[in-house]
């Protein structure tokens, strides 16, 4: 597709593709289920490739088995070309999603013309009509404003936008007032902090003190994975850092799960702790990062307690990268930053992954007519997202976008049951966001995650 002002005069808005921004499993579902209903789609994808986001923690392995993995119209598809699907009870790995699952649905022929990577969407408006411009913005055109791979800028048009850029991109601060904390980026820039989710294996961590900031599951894989290196590599410290007063919610729940693999994680962080070989400090609020001589840090918490390292993971969550959407009318939940019908159902403080409602366009619909933001970032900031859901919400968008109300509103999703999905601190804040595509992970002999950062990211996969 050209730019908007090549060769696109005269038409209408009903003659323009659905837009979908992101190319990771929830987008690609939704490019699935918008040709399985006659919709043209475009799907933009800011990485170089698609699943770029998964591809960061490829080396840590969902705690949701292949069944819940997998979008039903995607399997559809891939079907058609005689794709097999891997073992249901499997427990994959990010990289296997990519390699095993999104790979193969990318190239299709159906879908391998009408996905562009390194197409990075700066921007979503309408044709000639900022915010405050009201009358006849409907029937007027999605204008996507967009960074191509040689870094010219072109604006294309869309009769709908599918927002699945996921929150990969944008984690959250590590100060406890929502703010970075004081010499936080300096820290960052220096490399003392590390990106969320690291391969510890990979160099850097061994022989070392390494602090983990964060109360959930992200965190917990961290955690484990580091006492894993320890017992190989004397001279390996852990600290483990939480905003709770205690860690019970961070065990999780345990043989009540209904996602097994998920349940042991808590088994296994207890032991840790109980066993020393784990150093936790509860009630830690960070508040100021000093860098000390040697490539070390030093952390100070509200209540002037310190915590000295060598390196630090920060496992505090993700938020939704709202920039690019600043001419778009939303109405978002003060709290949560998700669709205002979607955040209560989300609220950590109530729910866990699996005791989220189903819910699809009409839950996500803005004063935006014909606009979505699905995935991980329809969560804002909540912890609860499972990938499953994600493929539901974009079913019931999709129908709602063919006309098929009644599709729409049939919105019915079977999830396991669940024991804890966040770590939410004394503060009620919550503590981590779960990656893009599914909820939590989970560590065996290798990290282990539940189906999300597919946390997929913004503009690249989610």
């Amino acid at each position: 597709m050209a730019a908007a002002a090549e060769g696109q005069a005269g038409m209408t808005r009903a003659d323009h593709p659905v837009a979908v921004i992101g190319a990771g499993p929830v987008g690609l579902a939704a490019a699935a289920h918008l040709l399985e209903r006659g919709l043209e789609v475009l799907v933009l994808e800011a990485g170089p490739s698609v699943g770029s986001s998964i591809r960061a923690w490829g080396h840590v392995r969902l705690f949701s088995t292949w069944r819940y993995n997998l979008d039903p119209a995607s399997v559809r598809l891939l079907e058609k070309h005689g794709w097999e699907a891997p073992r249901p009870t499997a427990l994959p790995y990010g990289s296997q999603i990519v390699a095993d699952y999104l790979e193969p649905l990318a190239a299709t022929p159906e879908l391998s013309s009408r996905i562009r990577t390194r197409h990075r969407v700066l921007a979503v408006t309408r044709q000639d009509s900022d915010k405050g411009a009201g009358i006849g913005r409907d029937q007027t055109p999605f204008l996507l404003r967009v960074q191509r791979p040689d870094g010219s800028i072109a604006d294309l048009l869309a009769r709908a936008v599918i927002d699945a850029s996921g929150t990969w991109e944008t984690p959250a601060p590590l100060g406890s007032s929502g703010l970075p904390a004081l010499g936080e980026q300096e820290a960052v820039q220096a490399r003392l902090i590390t990106a969320p989710l690291p391969d510890v294996s990979a160099g850097g961590f061994a022989r070392r003190r390494v602090l983990v900031v964060g109360g959930g599951h992200s965190a917990a894989n961290s955690v484990l994975a580091l006492s894993r290196l320890a017992q190989t590599n004397p001279g390996t410290e852990v600290l483990w850092a939480i905003r709770a007063e205690t860690p019970g919610r961070a065990y999780g729940g345990g043989s009540a799960d209904g996602l097994p693999a998920r349940g042991q994680i808590g088994a296994r962080l207890r032991t840790m702790v109980e066993s020393g070989a784990v150093q936790l400090v509860t009630g830690f609020l960070t508040e100021r990062i000093e860098i000390l001589e040697g490539e070390r840090l030093r952390v100070h918490a509200a209540d002037g307690r310190t915590l000295d390292a060598d390196r630090l993971i920060p496992a505090t969550g993700f938020r939704p990268d709202l920039s690019i959407l600043s001419e778009v009318r939303l109405d978002l939940d003060p709290a949560v930053d998700a669709p205002r019908r979607l955040g209560p159902l989300i609220d950590p403080d109530f729910h866990s992954c699996g005791t989220v409602e189903p819910h699809g366009a009409g839950v996500l619909a803005h004063p935006e007519k014909d606009f979505y933001i699905v995935g991980m970032k329809s969560y804002g900031r909540a912890p609860t997202f499972l990938m499953a859901t994600g493929y539901e919400q974009v079913r019931s968008i999709a129908a709602a976008l063919a006309g098929d109300h009644v599709a729409a509103g049939a919105v019915q999703l079977e999830l396991p049951a669940t024991g804890v999905c966040s770590g939410v601190g004394s503060d009620g804040i919550a503590e981590e966001s779960l990656l893009g595509t599914s909820c939590c992970s989970t560590p065996e002999k290798t990290p282990v995650v539940i189906g999300v950062p597919t946390g997929l990211a913004h503009g690249r996969s989610s």
